[in-house]
């Protein structure tokens, strides 16, 4: 958990990229979990999945954490490591049931407090075992089902909370951060409807990945706020796919993915090539908050929890998502699918947008080039609009053609648009088309066509209506 923020970068230089990202055999079970009630237990593994590690956090109101499973950090500082915890945070972390507790319905409350005299206090644990990590040619998947504090706007300043992961060689050392690895599955400040993602690694500052930013992607909670109501943050760890990668999710939808093939072979093998441990915390104040307004401050209301339904860490043998098939209707064609939430794709580059949300665009779209988003479910009434939020800084001459296709890149566009230039990479618009009519579910291609070699269009966004 690393002073990291979103900044806007350049658009990147076009790639010629074949990426294809491993099928999920959890994502529709993920969402449902999502659905839940508060005290869900975590959910069976599907087959080809094991079960390494839950809790469930039943016990008594107001009884501490299970130690078989957690121990406790205390203070403001692993013993002679950094000050305020290596991120400028302002809280004292402590053992009491006051800061850290059950709350006697299978829920973990992690609850910041202030005293008379403006001091902070807080909560962080994290796991006694620091194996975690995906066998050979296997998967290692990390989920919690998590409410952020119930706090927003002025009186949220400074709130920090997270579910994230550090590599094994840190415990005991405290000084070789960032190379031995940092995997944030679900970062949030200022109680805002964000959900950060990163992977931290190499050097600091700058280095191979972007330190102290990382190399992160951020997403927004949809149905309820990630403030007003449960949510499932995922990691998924694949060593089954060439080159490997790592999966974040949130409630069973990938934002965010990172790649071996993004940084050098040592900066990868330094931080993966170990076991991780998995730490739950709220801070108060330090370097993220700072980038979004700051705080704590005298307007900062104490009290509001994380509250945390379970954690639960499953590994697989096999690649992307053990023996499972995906099930069917893992996207809503009514919802927004973001663009950078694809399956596999040809020549298709990520970029942080600076479109209304957040989060990032696909780019680098020129003739030939194509993305995959697979189990797209259109229901038993028939889709017959489509809708992209799209944006080029395409010279003047340059245009192509935004397509959609179903099951097969070889099948015939069901429909598609016109786009040139809208005034800029990041001039976005939304555009619409009309379609074929589309029922039941299906794989959806988005493919791009020219008559040029020019790159000619990003995309942020699409879904379909009736």
């Amino acid at each position: 958990m690393s002073a990291s923020s979103g900044m806007s970068r350049p658009r990147p230089l076009r790639r010629a990229l074949v990426a294809v990202a491993a099928t999920l055999g959890l994502a529709a079970a993920l969402a449902t979990a999502a659905t839940a009630p508060a005290d869900a237990s975590a959910p069976t593994p599907p087959s080809g999945w094991t079960q390494v590690f839950a809790d469930d956090f039943d016990g008594a109101a107001g009884s501490g954490v299970n130690t078989a499973n957690w121990r406790y950090d205390t203070g403001t500082s692993y013993p002679g490591g950094a000050a305020n915890w290596g991120t400028g945070e302002v809280e004292t972390m402590t053992s009491s049931t006051s800061n850290v507790a059950l709350d006697g319905s299978g829920n973990l409350l992690i609850t910041p407090r202030r005293d008379a005299s403006g001091n902070w206090t807080s909560g962080r644990i994290e796991t006694t075992r620091t194996d975690f990590q995906p066998a050979a040619g296997g998967t290692l998947r990390v989920q919690a089902r998590i409410q952020m504090p119930q706090v927003t706007g002025a009186a949220a300043k400074g709130y920090w909370p997270a579910f994230w992961m550090l590599g094994a060689p840190f415990r005991g050392n405290y000084w070789n951060w960032p190379s031995i690895g940092e995997l944030d599955i679900m970062e949030n400040v200022q109680g805002l409807n964000t959900a950060w993602a990163t992977m931290h690694c190499g050097t600091n500052p700058g280095g191979p990945c972007n330190e102290t930013t990382g190399i992160g992607n951020s997403t927004s909670c949809t149905g309820t706020t990630c403030q007003a109501g449960f949510h499932t943050y995922a990691m998924e760890w694949d060593r089954s796919t060439s080159p490997e990668e790592i999966r974040f999710y949130l409630d069973g939808v990938t934002f965010h993915t990172v790649r071996a093939n993004q940084v050098d072979a040592t900066t990868w093998a330094n931080a993966t090539n170990h076991g991780y441990f998995l730490i739950l915390n709220v801070a108060m104040g330090g370097g993220f908050p700072a980038a979004f307004g700051g705080g704590p401050d005298s307007g900062t209301e104490p009290g509001h929890p994380m509250v945390v339904d379970y954690v639960q860490v499953l590994q697989s043998s096999g690649g992307g998502g053990g023996t499972t098939p995906p099930p069917p209707g893992n996207r809503d064609a009514y919802s927004a699918i973001q663009a950078e939430s694809y399956d596999s794709q040809s020549g298709v580059s990520t970029e942080t947008t600076t479109d209304t949300g957040g989060g990032q665009d696909i780019g680098s779209l020129a003739n030939g080039d194509w993305a995959l988003y697979k189990g797209v479910d259109f229901g038993s009434t028939a889709a017959t609009q489509f809708y992209a939020r799209v944006a080029s800084g395409a010279a003047s001459g340059v245009s192509g053609l935004v397509e959609v296709r179903l099951d097969s890149r070889g099948n015939a566009p069901i429909g598609s648009f016109a786009l040139a230039g809208t005034g800029g990479w990041q001039s976005w618009r939304t555009v619409p088309a009309n379609i074929g009519a589309v029922t039941g579910t299906h794989d959806v291609y988005l493919t791009f066509t020219s008559g040029q070699p020019a790159d000619f269009v990003n995309v942020n966004w699409f879904d379909f209506g009736h």
